[in-house]
């Protein structure tokens, strides 16, 4: 896997991914920054929720288990001093579906936690990390 960052003003980067995606990140005005994208721990963030969240699909449709939609809504508190690492990490999910088994739902999300999630499991050496999750019938 490869990825590239590139400077582009201020505090402002673009990271693009080796699979040829874009993402702009910037700092609080503050810092230097202009506000123009997302922080880069938040992307850190969005990519634990974005692994975590792939992992559950896939077991729950292996499942045949008929999920129509799923957010997963992340909290964090970080270290108050540097390194200001991830010290607590809680990921929310919601799914949406028909006869959705819970069991299976919860099963899912532990398989993720303990075995898939690679950026769950590498966040969990600093943070504690908790999942919780409610499902929606469509």
């Amino acid at each position: 896997m490869k990825a590239r960052v590139k400077w582009i003003d201020g505090v402002a980067m673009l990271g693009e991914s080796g699979s040829g995606h874009g993402v702009v990140m910037d700092g609080p005005p503050d810092l230097g920054g202009r506000n123009l994208g997302v922080r880069p721990m938040e992307m850190l963030l969005i990519g634990m929720g974005g692994c975590t969240q792939f992992d559950v699909l896939l077991i729950l449709r292996k499942a045949r288990q008929d999920v129509t939609d799923c957010v997963v809504e992340l909290e964090a508190e970080r270290a108050a001093t540097d390194p200001k690492v991830f010290t607590r990490i809680h990921a929310h999910f919601i799914l949406s579906g028909r006869d959705l088994d819970p069991r299976r739902v919860e099963k899912a999300i532990q398989l993720s936690a303990e075995k898939y999630c690679s950026a769950s499991i590498m966040l969990g050496a600093t943070a504690t990390v908790t999942h919780d999750f409610e499902i929606r019938e469509t």
